[in-house]
């Protein structure tokens, strides 16, 4: 038996008005936003629904209808040390329209007043500024869709909306406020919808962070659908932990009433200290990870926490160099909490989290995520950060590229190649064939084009480095990892 609304407990929950308009219909909306609003309208507290816009006609728009738009949020984790497993079927979701044969439809919903709120997650690229018309049917990027509905909201004499993206860019509420009225002046819109646009709209910035890899497959997959006794061809899996960090004022506040329902959604008027949190703690934390778990020959997160050896130098690395060094001032029991919360999810038995798969654009994350700690650390304290270190060590060895073909590079661990999927492989390539290890170091290191700084200036990291690399080639990376107390 395929999911019905028939198995819900309160059918009621499908006759619920449409308040949200929703552009995008991955797992990661579906098992955290729409999570919370389900969450909510369960406990009576927001009491509806969201209008799903889909970018084509190809795929899923037909699985959702055949399910009543009802999906499986499968919750598994580790909460405060102890397993958690929780099956939730979700009915937040009203009906999902494709931007290409029901663009109409979309509009058509802008003349709602009960709509009063839109989310987005079409991925990064999404939120970029293409120059075109919105009378097209339908405009072909996200800002230009959202514009033309605004403008059909506006010309129906309604009210503004709260609009949160979910993109992963800083700042993103601002940004496609920025694009909106970029659009505005090249379609020569009037000057009373701009101001509409300005005064009666709030763009909120917004950080989401859960780990949802999607659906169960295989053996795994008929397991559960036997448990749940039907098949769902939507089911998701999705950690324990959650948060949507949203900028908002009181007014937001009212008209997201459903954060009521669930302390993972936090607004406030400032987020930065959550985007700090995830972005140094656990993000950071990984990418200086990444290459000394792969190279010691794990090949998932949760392989490397159940080692003894791993998980302390990870818990080190984190406590010691990373939360001192955030560049942001954040209470030490707010970084001691999320610290666990983190160990947990890395440790969480049911997710398959790849370290090969976190080397994805190694170098950019490098810059972007542990260099302004690496900067911090010194100007803190002025000595070198031991794990960082060796971390930084593991990454130039990983990058260590001893092949190429059709443009693509090849690291070698053991008797296998593994991939090496970031923007400066041919760099290091080329570097790695012309230097030794201490050369390649040194010409890293003080590349201010990687880094925007010359990290060879930071008192005795180059030659902390080098030797940490030069022992990770004769010794192996396990080995000088296990060496925690022993600084060069």
């Amino acid at each position: 038996m395929k999911l019905n609304k028939s198995l819900l407990s309160d059918p009621s929950l499908t006759q619920l008005p449409e308040k949200v308009l929703q552009f995008g219909t991955g797992v990661l909306l579906r098992g955290l936003c729409d999570y919370f609003i389900d969450k909510a309208n369960k406990q009576g507290i927001f009491n509806g629904r969201i209008v799903v816009v889909k970018s084509t006609d190809t795929g899923g728009a037909d699985a959702f209808a055949e399910q009543d738009n009802l999906y499986t949020i499968c919750v598994r984790g580790i909460d405060k040390g102890l397993p958690k497993e929780e099956n939730i079927v979700s009915a937040a979701i009203s009906r999902v329209l494709s931007a290409q044969s029901q663009w109409n439809d979309i509009l058509a919903t802008a003349s709602n007043p009960a709509i009063s709120i839109v989310i987005s997650n079409t991925t990064e690229v999404g939120l970029q500024y293409v120059e075109e018309s919105i009378t097209q049917t339908p405009p072909a990027s996200f800002p230009a869709k959202l514009t033309a509905w605004l403008y059909e909201r506006f010309q129906a004499g309604l009210s503004g909306v709260v609009i949160i993206p979910t993109e992963l860019i800083v700042g993103n509420g601002d940004k496609l406020k920025e694009i909106v009225l970029q659009l505005c002046a090249f379609n020569q819109l009037p000057e009373a919808f701009v101001n509409w646009v300005k005064q009666e709209n709030n763009f909120c910035n917004s950080l989401v962070d859960r780990i949802v890899p999607g659906k169960l497959r295989g053996e795994k997959l008929k397991e559960l659908e036997d448990k749940l006794g039907y098949t769902d061809e939507l089911s998701t899996i999705a950690e324990v932990y959650r948060l949507w960090a949203i900028e908002g004022d009181e007014r937001v506040k009212e008209i997201l009433s459903f954060h009521e329902a669930d302390s993972g959604v936090k607004i406030e008027k400032n987020i930065e200290q959550y985007r700090e949190l995830k972005l140094r703690m656990l993000n950071g934390t990984h990418t200086l990870m990444c290459g000394i778990a792969y190279l010691s020959g794990f090949e998932t997160v949760k392989e490397a926490l159940a080692d003894e050896l791993m998980e302390k130098f990870i818990t080190i690395l984190m406590t010691t160099e990373v939360v001192p060094a955030i560049p942001y001032k954040i209470e030490a029991k707010v970084c001691q909490r999320y610290g666990r919360e983190v160990l947990d999810r890395f440790r969480n038995p049911y997710l398959e989290h790849q370290w090969i798969s976190i080397t994805l654009q190694y170098t950019m994350k490098m810059r972007m995520r542990n260099i302004p700690l690496l900067l911090n650390y010194y100007k803190e304290f002025n000595t070198v950060p031991q794990y960082f270190a060796r971390g930084f060590a593991a990454y130039l060895l990983f990058m260590k590229a001893v092949k190429e073909e059709n443009g693509k590079y090849y690291g070698q661990k053991g008797d296998a190649f593994y991939p090496i999927q970031c923007d400066a492989a041919q760099y290091f390539y080329q570097l790695w064939q012309e230097n030794t290890a201490n050369g390649v170091v040194t010409k890293v290191l003080s590349n201010n084009d990687l880094w925007g700084a010359d990290l060879t200036q930071l008192a005795g990291f180059a030659e902390n480095v080098s030797t940490h690399l030069s022992n990770m080639m004769m010794l192996g990376v396990r080995e000088v990892t296990s060496a925690l107390n022993v600084y060069a």
